[in-house]
């Protein structure tokens, strides 16, 4: 009878393949997961190679040793391609390497390749104990004690192209990096009314083209998984750019995934791309190889998130689950997943070899629904003209608006409405000042080059305010409703504008010129609004926080400080505790659960001993609504007078520039997203007989609305945040990451 295979004691943590920002973030997360779950960790330089080599190679970790690591790019273990691996031979040697430690489990980061290669080991490791013991090398006991190897893979890749996960580690720095390129790259492509051709990494996958394409307001894009739809497709592009020209656009920018190609497999490049617009455009063009800079820099915030998140779990995975099949830890949505590995991998396969087989349409269909719906949005957006209505059809009036705060986003979001609405047919129009505005008239109707530009700018074009409208304002916005013939709204904003709209759609039976389909779609850098994980603009404000506090950090390590850094966020702490996460901070304050003087007593009492023993930086991250009486300025001082001449304290209130800013690629592709299914929303129910009002969002991976009726059931009673948060389950995973002994956070 088969024993049930014993929770591991110890366990390796290792790098491989290409390199990605984030796998230092998921090093550091195995490490002080495995350690606070009482296990030796292991850290392995160089990759699979590291194991073979053993000794320094691989080192016994403390939680210190990966202190300092989670800003960096690249992998700070290293990586390297391993010929020895390969063989038999060096697998045996890899296992004697880890049986002498006694280690029995494996988390490896890396690609598709990586991974295969770690379960072959796997797989093999019953046997190479055996030969092991034969050879006299170990000793039969010990082997005994070890007989399975429980691997766990996370997925670091640039590429996005894995199944088993919504998003790989490292993706989405290397979109910010190309994101970030692009927008530098238009100033310089309108100026001269130049023609450019952007070539992007992603091997089989157009992920990177795609996104970068939408997040950047690119005119053209080509992908491996679905080449252009006929042979002289030169020549549908070049019109199409040419039609572009015609409605005063200054640039051209045409996006190429290396793997792109034609209908029968030929490799399209972006110099072929760049000879064909010369030649049949006359146009002067260049060409902008982004290369290797699409793995480089430190992670985004996002990717500091996921990366430390999986980690988490891949090492709970060890423990909860030892022995079994390989597993891959992803992510679907917002909720970890684990996925047989090497089912994964053979999906991952099974992409590459239908596009190889020229079966483009079940290409598509393995990228999924996001993939699909991402492309068929690009191919409006790069139109110059919008289709022209149906003969017949009924023309709909539909205004945009905001309301809150101003959050990044907001104008990406407005340009896909009205691009989106105007291309079926219908009427956009644009109010100025929220529903204040709207009260006042400031109403005016938008065309397709309107919203030019918009996509990658930050703020609100259109203007914004908190104003709720009370009863003495109604009577003005019913008029302008009617007047302007308006069949819907959709609002693009915060917890006023929800307010605002919630208010118009009460007063539904007193005002029928209320009775439309209201919609709300959701932005705000504070993320406090309900029936959505994440609004439009807390991604950016995020990255904004961590930027900051990545320079602070570098301040504070250089002279020995403590600071207590301030962050908005009102009355909810999501901004405080991912920010936390993605900086390293020992402690986060939220208003969710107040401050007591106990909890800073602790504090700076944990600080004073970790000092002591060599620490150089403190960091604490309070949301700006944590508690009345416990102040940032006084927490600054408490741990002053207490730290005494250990340690030297400043406070760091981030104020408005989290606000600021171009949107993140995450906030642009997601408000298009949202923008799109609101505007289908509307004329949906613009035709309805009872029309519904709702707000929309992301649920649990998916959009989803949800009736503007249950607004106040869905909210807490006396603060601005809703009742379900399920960001707040990381707290216990933020308690982990800080755990105390290093000499850097």
């Amino acid at each position: 009878m088969l024993k049930t295979p014993q929770r591991p004691t110890s366990l390796a943590v290792l790098t491989s393949g290409g390199d990605a920002a984030g796998m230092n973030a998921a090093v550091r997360a195995v490490v002080r997961t495995g350690l606070d779950s009482g296990l030796d960790v292991y850290t392995v330089s160089e990759g699979l190679q590291g194991l073979v080599d053993g000794g320094e190679a691989i080192r016994l970790a403390s939680s210190s040793d990966v202190g300092g690591i989670l800003h960096q790019g690249g992998t700070t273990l290293g990586t390297a391609r391993s010929a020895e691996f390969r063989t038999r031979e060096g697998r045996l040697r890899a296992a004697r390497n880890l049986i002498d430690r006694g280690v029995d489990a494996l988390v490896v980061i890396g690609g598709d390749g990586s991974l295969t290669g770690a379960n072959l080991f796997r797989e093999e490791w019953p046997g190479l104990l055996g030969e092991l013991v034969e050879q006299g090398e170990i000793d039969p006991t010990l082997a005994d004690a070890h007989r399975r190897l429980t691997l766990v893979g996370l997925v670091g890749s640039i590429d996005n192209d894995m199944f088993g996960t919504d998003m790989t580690i490292g993706a989405d720095s290397a979109l910010h990096r190309i994101t970030e390129a692009i927008d530098a790259i238009h100033s310089t492509a309108s100026s001269h009314q130049r023609s450019f051709v952007i070539e992007v990494m992603g091997r089989n996958c157009g992920y990177l083209a795609l996104m970068s394409a939408l997040a950047a307001g690119a005119n053209w894009v080509l992908i491996p998984e679905s080449p252009p739809d006929t042979d002289d497709w030169e020549e549908s592009m070049c019109r199409a750019l040419t039609a572009g020209r015609g409605i005063g656009r200054r640039r051209n920018l045409v996006i190429v995934a290396e793997g792109a190609q034609d209908l029968h497999g030929n490799l399209i490049t972006a110099q072929h791309v760049k000879e064909v617009l010369e030649e049949r455009l006359g146009e002067d063009t260049r060409v902008t190889s982004l290369g290797h800079v699409q793995r480089g820099g430190a992670p985004s915030a996002f990717d500091r998130y996921l990366s430390t998140v999986l980690g988490y779990a891949a090492v709970e995975q060890v423990v909860t689950s030892p022995g079994g099949d390989a597993q891959l830890i992803g992510i679907r949505g917002h909720q970890i997943i684990s996925s047989p590995l090497m089912e994964c991998v053979g999906k991952t396969h099974a992409v590459a070899d239908v596009i190889a087989e020229q079966d483009y349409d079940s290409a598509m269909e393995m990228r999924g629904g996001s993939f699909r719906d991402s492309f068929r949005m690009i191919r409006t957006m790069v139109r110059a003209q919008p289709h022209k209505p149906a003969p017949g059809q009924r023309r709909l009036r539909f205004a945009v608006l905001h309301g809150g705060g101003p959050a990044p986003g907001m104008n990406t979001a407005v340009r896909v409405a009205v691009r989106v609405g105007i291309d079926r047919g219908h009427t956009m129009l644009a109010v100025r000042n929220g529903f204040q505005g709207l009260g006042k008239g400031s109403v005016e109707e938008m065309d397709w080059m309107s919203v030019t530009g918009w996509v990658s700018r930050g703020g609100a074009e259109l203007g914004t305010s908190r104003f709720v409208p009370a009863a003495g304002d109604l009577d003005a916005i019913a008029a302008q409703l009617d007047e302007h013939r308006l069949d819907g709204l959709l609002m693009v904003g915060g917890w006023s504008g929800y307010e605002a709209a919630y208010e118009l759609h009460t007063r539904r039976d007193e005002y029928p010129s209320f009775d439309i389909p209201i919609v709300c779609l959701p932005a705000s850098i504070n993320n406090d609004l309900p029936g959505s994980e994440l609004s439009i603009g807390a991604d950016t404000a995020l990255n904004n926080i961590v930027s900051d506090v990545d320079k602070i950090k570098q301040s504070a390590v250089a002279s020995g400080r403590c600071f207590v850094v301030e962050v908005m966020g009102r009355d909810c702490g999501y901004l405080a505790l991912m920010s936390g996460l993605a900086t390293g901070a020992e402690r986060v304050y939220l208003p969710e659960d107040g401050i007591s003087l106990r909890d800073l007593e602790t504090d700076v009492s944990n600080l004073k001993e970790a000092v002591e023993h060599g620490k150089r930086l403190g960091l604490f991250i309070r949301s700006e609504h944590a508690d009345p009486v416990y102040t940032t300025g006084f927490i600054k001082a408490l741990f002053q007078r207490e730290g005494g001449d250990l340690f030297d304290v400043r406070e760091a209130i981030l104020g408005h520039v989290q606000q600021g800013g171009d949107p993140s690629p995450f906030d642009r592709i997601q408000a298009t997203r949202l923008a799109s299914k609101c505007v289908e929303y509307l004329i949906e129910q613009a035709s309805a007989e009872t029309p519904t009002s709702a707000f929309i969002g992301l649920q649990k991976g998916k959009l989803r609305f949800t009736e503007l009726a249950e607004f106040p059931s869905l909210i807490e009673s006396g603060v601005h945040r809703p009742r379900e948060q399920s960001w707040m389950a990381l707290r216990p995973l933020a308690r982990v990451m800080a755990r105390p002994g290093s000499s850097k956070t």
